[in-house]
């Protein structure tokens, strides 16, 4: 279930995916959409009280508990530590009502594709035939999703990735900037895929992988 485009919303993180975010909501807004953005929640407590692009920093996390009926996207992650977004959606503990879905007025997604709560589609995204977005997924701008792909919960496409056919992303992993991945293939759950990375193997659960084409490297630092 998802929640309609339209109440109160709070962003979780006011880093560069928070920000993004934002500028998406605004454009939702422009084309339609009603949401009333409170502001940013974030634990640096060199933000709080600021403002970032006009939008306040309302606090920390537990300021949630003031906003009840606000809806919340969690917009944290990166490269290095990409597995923050599934552990604050763990310990917020929310119900999945609670999470919106946000999608940039110009992604294009075809009827017979599905979006999970939670998950941000950023400008120019393509999701063309059959695609599956679980919950909690980072799409960012200029990304191709082709055909009968599958994108697990908390995984991160970054900026201008391209998935050919019935291509299988797994849960909390990663996928840098510019990525091609060959048709029929998985990345495993947790995996990294390094930004520029052509992946014609799958790549195991836990791996880091890099290059043209795509070779192991090291196994990530951490657990699933």
């Amino acid at each position: 279930m998802t929640v309609a485009p339209s109440g109160d919303l709070v962003l979780v993180g006011a880093g560069g995916f928070g920000r993004e975010t934002a500028e998406t909501v605004r454009a939702m807004n422009a084309c339609g959409a009603s949401w009333r953005l409170l502001g940013y929640l974030d634990d640096d407590p060199e933000l709080r009280g600021t403002r970032l692009g006009g939008i306040p920093v309302l606090g920390g996390v537990e300021e949630l508990k003031r906003l009840p009926d606000a809806s919340v996207v969690v917009c944290t992650g990166r490269p290095d530590n990409y597995m923050s977004r599934p552990r604050i959606v763990a310990a917020l503990d929310l119900p999945s009502e609670r999470y919106a879905t946000i999608v940039h007025p110009t992604a294009a997604v075809s009827t017979s594709s599905r979006i999970g709560p939670g998950s941000v589609l950023l400008a120019y995204v393509a999701l063309t035939a059959d695609v599956t977005i679980g919950s909690h997924v980072a799409v960012m701008s200029h990304v191709s999703l082709t055909h009968d792909n599958i994108v697990e919960d908390f995984a991160t496409l970054a900026s201008g990735v391209r998935l050919s056919g019935r291509v299988r992303i797994g849960q909390r992993s990663w996928v840098g900037a510019g990525a091609l991945v060959r048709e029929d293939r998985v990345i495993g759950a947790g995996a990294l895929v390094g930004l520029g990375s052509v992946v014609i193997d799958d790549v195991p659960a836990c791996e880091v992988w890099a290059g043209v084409p795509a070779r192991y490297l090291r196994a990530t630092e951490h657990s699933l």
